[in-house]
């Protein structure tokens, strides 16, 4: 990745709450590509987090602002915390990471810094009733602040224009480091998985990772997996995460479910799966499936925004079904583990097709050809996209 060279060079703030799951994990390799790449990188967050350990790690200064993932009564102090950090950080560009970082970065800022705004999926899809009327107009009105509004996917893209989001866009699918995410033998694996030591070599095995909640869908995946097991008694299935739906996802499981927890490392859960199920409600482009793929394995997923986009293409009657359908969901599951060599082919192609579209190094590139357009853009740091007729003009500040 390159920028507009300068001494000292470009100063980035990347601003992320979430703390947590894809979001974390697709902060943390744009951080480390914008070090290795010789930036001078800061990142603000909790300081007790996960996140903020693993950036301190990678070499980046990492700024505490103390803030809960979801909007509520101490957002005001959370963008008076917010404003001496950018004080303090001095950035020349500020790149802000999912709902609640977008809103305290934007409220601070109002334009006067070149400023990049990513959703991660949209604010509005995440909650229903008044909070998603309320979350709809910040974000009409809150994107006339966001001199960049990053969608990971088109089908994002699209989602906030409908929605009558007004912005700049710019579409940058997410990626995946491959050769951390990379095939092995599942067998081999699953010997050295505590959980899994004991299980029937030949069980088919099928693996969910992420976030227990409701974005993710695991309740509607434990109802497919009562057809499931009624038609295939031998198989199992684990749930690789933690979150708030935790308790509530345990209550309801059968024996032949296992919860793994949240696990640092998702790797060897990838590698040990025959299949890899996300049931999700809404995403923008979910990492779990290109991290799956990475690794050669066979995936399901609901179509939702970023999905079709994720696969190879022509896979979608194999690998997609609707969202909040448990029927499809189970007879999707069911076809493919009775399949083998289908498995292994689908794993094959979806490995190549990440090679090709979805490494991490192509991200890290895009978002650099973003930075470089708003540092050159003058005053306020607009640039007219071009590529999209629904884009409004540059407001300059």
């Amino acid at each position: 990745m390159s920028l507009p060279s300068s001494d000292p060079p470009p100063r980035v703030l990347h601003l992320s709450q979430p703390v947590d799951g894809g979001v974390a994990r697709v902060l943390t390799d744009l951080v480390k590509a914008q070090l290795a790449a010789g930036l001078h990188v800061t990142a603000a967050c909790p300081q007790d987090s996960g996140l903020a350990h693993t950036l301190r790690a990678l070499g980046c200064d990492v700024a505490h602002w103390q803030a809960t993932r979801a909007p509520g009564p101490r957002l005001v102090r959370e963008v008076r915390r917010l404003a001496h950090v950018v004080a303090e950080a001095r950035p020349d560009v500020v790149h802000a990471h999912s709902a609640k970082a977008g809103l305290a970065a934007r409220l601070v800022l109002r334009g006067r810094v070149p400023t990049v705004f990513q959703p991660h999926a949209w604010s509005f899809e995440a909650v229903d009733g008044l909070a998603a009327g309320l979350a709809l107009k910040w974000e009409r009105w809150g994107a006339r602040w966001a001199s960049r509004v990053v969608c990971v996917s088109e089908a994002e893209r699209v989602t906030g224009v409908r929605a009558g989001v007004r912005a700049t866009w710019s579409v940058i699918p997410n990626g995946v480091d491959t050769e951390r995410f990379h095939p092995a033998d599942a067998r081999t694996v699953r010997t050295g998985i505590p959980l899994l030591d004991r299980l029937d070599p030949a069980a088919p095995l099928v693996v969910c990772v992420g976030r227990l909640c409701r974005q993710k869908g695991q309740d509607v995946l434990l109802e497919a997996w009562d057809t499931v097991r009624r038609r295939m008694p031998g198989a199992r299935l684990v749930l690789v995460g933690d979150g708030p739906e935790a308790a509530r996802l345990r209550a309801g499981a059968s024996g032949d479910v296992l919860f793994a927890g949240a696990a640092d490392d998702a790797v060897p859960w990838y590698q040990a799966a025959d299949l890899v199920v996300l049931p999700s409600r809404w995403e923008g482009m979910a990492l779990a499936p290109l991290e799956a793929m990475a690794c050669g394995r066979p995936v399901v997923l609901t179509d939702v925004d970023g999905a079709r986009e994720s696969l190879p293409p022509g896979l979608d009657t194999r690998c997609l079904v609707p969202s909040q359908a448990p029927g499809p969901l189970a007879r999707a599951i069911c076809d493919l583990l009775a399949d083998p060599p289908l498995r292994e082919s689908l794993g094959r192609q979806g490995r190549r097709h990440v090679l090709t579209t979805h490494d991490v190094r192509r991200v890290a590139d895009a978002v650099a050809g973003v930075y470089r357009e708003l540092l050159t853009a003058g005053p306020g740091g607009r640039a007219v996209c071009g590529k999209h007729s629904e884009c409004r003009e540059p407001i300059h500040t």
